[in-house]
């Protein structure tokens, strides 16, 4: 199903230490409803049957609900709030976003303990919010996908946050490691871990989610790190389509990732899954080099 990526702001009540938004939430505010609506239907006529409405934080959006609304009018079939999940916490406000036609949830947890989760997300209390969300959003019947990145600070504690997705019972749940742009990029060495040192945790974390009959998949993890866990290699379904920005519109996200997002070192060419790897974000390796990466032979 191809699928538009809509940013309808950048304010958020996180303060995420690798956010790859940066500084945006200083630089703009929200769309207009109007705006919003035009990319609605443009995304529409252009083959669309999905849409996510992300940012920043989309449900501090005003308009969010009407604009649910309006592409669930106009005929898109999957419409997904991506979210820190704090909004979720008002069991009301969910039932207005599934009135309004919202049919699938992902929130982020990044953090299996409110310690943890709170200071990468630099907002105390956050935790506490995101998990209640998850609880309201499941006792409503809906579907919900949870988002982790993958942080020099969390990635040892996988295997606890994985099994703590289990007990809420999300519907899926997703590794994705950190792409270092944006605050991330500013602090790279306090916040990217090696992915060599990443890969036995992941594996690890994506055991306990296989085990108990959940979807799980990573992101942004070649394959030469995911030896016996090739089919939980997110890129393989990530839907094509468009992202639409404060101002710019990329026209399809994985062309943009695989021609100028992401990167392959000279050793990838040897590796037999290089047709279909699409390597790590380019400023990984700008930093750590590539000798993590063996080719699979």
């Amino acid at each position: 199903m191809k699928r538009a990526d809509i940013k309808i702001g950048f304010a958020c009540n996180n303060l995420c230490k690798f956010c790859v938004q940066g500084d945006k939430r200083h630089r703009y505010g929200s769309k207009t409803k109007k705006q919003v609506q035009k990319e609605l239907t443009n995304a529409k006529k252009n083959g669309c049957k999905g849409v996510v409405f992300t940012g920043g934080e989309p449900t501090l959006v005003k308009d969010l609900i009407s604009l649910v609304a309006f592409a669930k009018k106009i005929g898109f079939e999957l419409i997904q709030v991506q979210s820190n999940g704090r909004m979720f916490a008002y069991r009301k406000f969910c039932e207005s976003l599934i009135k309004a036609g919202v049919n699938e949830f992902s929130p982020a947890l990044h953090g299996y303990t409110a310690e943890l989760h709170d200071y990468l997300t630099g907002s105390p209390g956050s935790f506490e919010q995101t998990v209640l969300g998850i609880k309201n959003l499941k006792r409503l019947g809906q579907s919900v996908i949870i988002n982790s990145v993958v942080t020099k600070s969390n990635y040892r504690h996988l295997p606890e946050l994985a099994h703590l997705l289990v007990f809420l019972k999300v519907d899926q749940y997703q590794f994705a490691f950190v792409h270092a742009i944006g605050t991330a990029g500013k602090n790279f060495y306090s916040i990217v871990p090696r992915k060599s040192l990443v890969e036995p945790y992941i594996k690890k974390g994506l055991d306990i989610g296989i085990k108990a009959g959940l979807r799980v998949m990573t992101e942004a993890i070649p394959y030469c790190f995911m030896d016996g866990y090739e089919e939980y290699i997110a890129e393989k379904i990530i839907p094509h389509g468009p992202i639409y920005d404060w101002d710019t519109v990329i026209d399809d996200f994985y062309v943009a990732r695989t021609t100028s997002g992401k990167s392959k070192g000279k050793s990838c060419k040897k590796c037999k899954a290089n047709n279909i790897c699409e390597g790590p974000w380019k400023e990984y390796p700008k930093y750590y080099g590539w000798d993590e990466f063996k080719p699979i032979q």
